[in-house]
């Protein structure tokens, strides 16, 4: 049977969360809209449509949807060249895929982003495949992303672990039937991640690391 290793991307493996804070809430001002900070951080790892869904309401002009995306793709591809790893991301991940399993990517990220966010990470070597939103009809919360990832290794829920840093992945995650492992570098309370389905919770992906052998992951597909 083959093991996945899933992993979302920003929050997780990069520290880029407080980044695309600031270029939606900059890209959002721009399109006249006052929306606070903390509200825009709940709703990072949701696709960018479903964000603006999340923070504007159903109700909104949606065909201003594009420009302020695009505002925000803008702003935020400044940093491309720039974006920070978490520390030991690049070793948790060659750590895994040395163990057998097969690590992939699952993330909201558009490709030339994602691009940018694999050089920070610097562990190609190790990735075994990448699914993206626009690879499904709904992204995260929605179960499709991780489904998707999961046939791409060819590897059943029941020996896969999706680690993640919102409840979005979280929830993504469970409703895959998958075991999830939530990581509080993103910036979102251990509470939130366990109510939405974390089986464990660590600080950084050096945490979880250091507890590889005590983890869900020396227990699933075992």
């Amino acid at each position: 049977m083959n093991r996945a290793a899933l992993f979302d991307v920003d929050g997780t493996l990069a520290d880029t969360n407080h980044l695309h804070v600031t270029c939606w809430w900059e890209a959002l001002r721009q399109a006249g809209h006052d929306v606070a900070m903390h509200d825009i951080h709940r709703a990072i790892g949701l696709p960018g449509e479903d964000l603006l869904a999340h923070l504007l309401g159903e109700d909104r002009d949606v065909s201003a949807d594009e420009t302020v995306s695009a505002a925000h793709d803008t702003l935020y591809g400044t940093y491309f060249d720039r974006l920070p790893r978490l520390d030991s991301a690049d070793e948790l991940l060659r750590a895994l895929d040395g163990r057998g399993w097969r690590v992939v990517l699952v993330t909201s990220a558009k490709d030339s982003e994602l691009e940018a966010l694999r050089r920070a990470i610097g562990a190609d070597d190790a990735i075994a495949a990448t699914a993206t939103s626009d690879d499904v009809s709904e992204g995260k919360p929605a179960p499709d992303p991780v489904r998707h990832a999961l046939r791409l290794v060819d590897a059943p829920a029941r020996g896969a672990v999706f680690v993640g840093d919102t409840v979005w992945d979280m929830k993504a995650g469970s409703r895959a039937g998958v075991s999830c492992v939530g990581l509080l570098c993103g910036g979102i309370p251990r509470h939130d991640l366990e109510e939405a389905g974390a089986r464990a919770v660590y600080r950084h992906p050096a945490d979880l690391l250091a507890h590889l052998g005590s983890s869900p992951f020396a227990h699933v597909g075992a």
